[in-house]
C-alpha cells in the first residue's frame, strides 16, 4: 500500500498512526497516510527556524530565485506523477488536472521567481530644516517560518500559490495539505529537495485541523505568519489561534459569488462562461458563481441554454477524455451538498435540472457524485442563496435595471469574486467598479493575472496576495533614515 509519510527536516518521517486517503470517484484506498502528533509538528517547526537561521538565511535574491526556476522545470519533468496524485486524490478530469493545476504549479514558481527578481525598493529623498537632507529607503526582511493550511479542492496550485513567494522572499516553511489531498504536496516535497532547497526549508505535515497538526501548528508559538485557504469558519479559528502573538495572517476564506447578465450581453459567451463558472470542477472552486442574476428580458432563454448546457456534463471517471465532472471530495461533502439540494426543494425552488444523486454506472457507485442543478423560484432571502455551497449548484434570479442588479449581488456576507456580462462596456465597468468583491471579470471568468491582487471582503478573507501583493505579506518592512548632511 502506498504510504504518504511527513517530510520533516530533509526527511520522510512516519507518524504515530496512519489514516485512508480516499478516491472520491469510487471509495477505493489510495494511501495511507501518517499523522503528525503534536512532537512531530514541533520538530518541524524547529527544523524550519534552524534553516531559516542557517544555510537559508544567507541564500542571495538570486540564488533562490533560481531554485524557483528549478522547481517549476522538475515540475514539468515530473508532471505526470503530480497529475497522478491530484486526480488520484481529487477525482477531478485528468485534463483539468493537467491544465490547470499542474501547469499552474509550474507557473507560480515561475512567476514569483520572475516578481522577486524585479522587486524594487521604495526610497525618498527627504528636506528638514535649512539645507538638511535625508535618505529613507525601504529594506524587505522575511517574516521567518511561516504555517501553509492548504485545502483540498486545488491541492496543488493553492500550495504553490503561497510557496513560491515564501521562499522567494526568504522565508522556511512549514506545509499542512489537507487531510483528503496529501498526495501531491507529498510528492513536491520530494522534488524541493532533488533540486537543492536545503532541509528545513519546506516541511510537510498530514494531519487534521482540530487537536491534530492544523491546531498543534497555527498555535505554534515559533511560526512567525499563517497563510490559509479554506472555509470562513476555519479562517475564524486559525485567527483565534494567532491574536495572542499578533503574528501576520493572509486568509482567502468562501465565496458566495455572483454572475451579473444584461439582456445587451453575447448570449454564447455568457452562457459558455456560466457553465464554467458555476460547475467547473464540480462547483468546489471559492471563485464557482452560486448566484446568477438575469435580466429578465433574457431570463427565460439563458436558463433554458444553461439548463441544457448542466444536462450535457458527463460525469465519471478520470480518464476518460469525454468526462466533464468528477465527483465531490468526500462522503461528509457529499451529505453537505445534498442538504442544501433538500432545503431548497423545501423552499419551493423550481428545480430546472438535477437536485439529487445521478444514477452512475455500479463501479462508481461507492463514489460522492452529486447532479449538476439549477434552481429558480428563489431570493436572495433564502439560505441556499445566502450560504455557501460548495458544490455544482446555482440559483437563477431575474433583475430589472442595472442598480438592481448591484444591489442584488452585493446583498452576501461574501465578497469575493462577481461576474458582469454586456456589450456595454462603459457599463462593464461601471457595474465591475461597483461589486464588493476583491474580483470582478468583464465578459470573462477564472481569467487570472498572476500578478494583480487577490483576495477577498468580508467573510471571503482577508489581505491580498499576488505579485508584489505577495512580497507583501511574507516579508516584514524596515525603514532606513540616513542623514546625509
Amino acid at each position: 500500500m502506498k504510504q504518504y509519510r511527513n517530510f520533516v527536516d530533509g526527511a520522510f518521517v512516519e507518524g504515530t498512526r496512519t489514516f485512508p486517503d480516499l478516491n472520491p470517484v469510487d471509495g477505493t484506498l489510495v494511501a495511507e497516510v501518517h499523522e503528525a502528533d503534536a512532537a512531530l509538528v514541533n520538530a518541524a517547526v524547529a527544523a524550519a527556524r534552524t534553516a531559516f537561521e542557517g544555510p537559508w538565511g544567507r541564500t542571495t535574491m538570486a540564488e533562490r530565485c533560481r531554485l524557483l526556476r528549478a522547481v517549476a522545470d522538475e515540475i514539468d519533468r515530473r508532471a505526470e506523477d503530480l497529475l497522478g496524485a491530484e486526480v488520484a486524490d481529487t477525482g477531478k478530469p485528468e485534463r483539468t488536472a493537467r491544465h490547470l493545476d499542474v501547469a499552474r504549479a509550474a507557473a507560480n514558481f515561475r512567476t514569483f521567481a520572475d516578481v522577486a527578481a524585479a522587486a524594487g525598493q521604495e526610497s525618498y529623498l527627504t528636506e528638514y530644516g535649512e539645507g538638511g537632507r535625508a535618505l529613507n529607503y525601504a529594506v524587505r526582511k522575511p517574516l521567518g517560518v511561516v504555517a501553509a493550511i492548504v485545502p483540498w479542492n486545488l491541492p496543488l496550485l493553492l500550495l504553490t500559490w503561497k510557496l513560491a513567494p515564501a521562499l522567494a522572499c526568504g522565508n522556511t516553511v512549514v506545509v499542512k495539505p489537507s487531510e483528503q489531498t496529501p498526495g501531491s504536496a507529498t510528492i513536491l516535497a520530494g522534488i524541493l529537495a532533488d533540486v537543492g532547497l536545503p532541509p528545513g526549508v519546506v516541511n510537510v505535515v498530514h494531519g487534521f485541523g482540530k487537536d491534530s497538526a492544523g491546531e498543534f501548528l497555527t498555535g505554534h508559538p515559533g511560526v512567525d505568519g499563517i497563510t490559509f485557504t479554506g472555509s470562513s469558519a476555519t479562517g475564524a479559528a486559525i485567527m483565534a489561534a494567532a491574536a495572542p502573538r499578533v503574528r501576520p495572517v493572509s486568509f482567502e476564506l468562501g465565496g458566495k459569488n455572483s454572475a451579473v447578465v444584461f439582456a445587451d450581453c453575447d448570449l454564447d459567451a455568457a452562457v459558455d462562461g456560466l457553465t464554467r463558472s458555476v460547475f467547473a470542477n464540480t462547483g468546489q472552486v471559492c471563485l464557482c458563481t452560486e448566484r446568477v442574476y438575469l435580466q429578465r428580458a433574457v431570463f427565460d432563454e439563458v436558463a433554458e441554454r444553461l439548463t441544457t448546457a448542466a444536462r450535457s456534463l458527463r460525469l465519471g471517471r478520470p480518464g476518460d477524455p469525454a468526462v466533464t465532472t468528477g465527483p465531490l471530495i468526500s462522503a461528509e461533502h457529499r451529505r453537505k451538498v445534498l442538504r442544501y439540494y433538500a432545503l431548497a426543494e423545501k423552499a419551493g425552488a423550481t428545480i430546472l435540472t438535477g437536485g439529487g444523486v445521478p444514477a452512475i454506472d455500479d463501479e462508481l457507485a461507492a463514489g460522492f457524485w452529486v447532479e449538476p442543478t439549477l434552481w429558480t423560484g428563489l431570493t436572495n432571502d433564502d439560505t441556499v442563496v445566502r450560504e455557501e455551497i460548495f458544490g455544482p449548484a446555482a440559483a437563477l434570479i431575474p433583475f430589472d435595471d442595472e442598480d438592481e442588479a448591484v444591489a442584488l449581488a452585493n446583498d452576501s456576507d461574501y465578497g469575493l469574486a462577481a461576474s458582469v456580462w454586456t456589450r456595454d462596456i462603459a457599463r462593464g465597468h461601471r457595474v465591475a467598479q461597483r461589486m464588493n468583491t476583491g474580483i470582478a471579470w468583464v465578459n470573462t471568468w477564472f481569467l487570472r493575472e498572476l500578478r494583480s491582487p487577490f483576495g477577498g471582503m468580508g467573510r471571503s478573507g482577508l489581505g491580498r496576495e499576488g505579485g508584489r501583493h505577495s512580497l507583501d505579506f511574507y516579508t516584514e518592512t524596515t525603514n532606513v533614515c540616513v542623514d546625509l548632511c
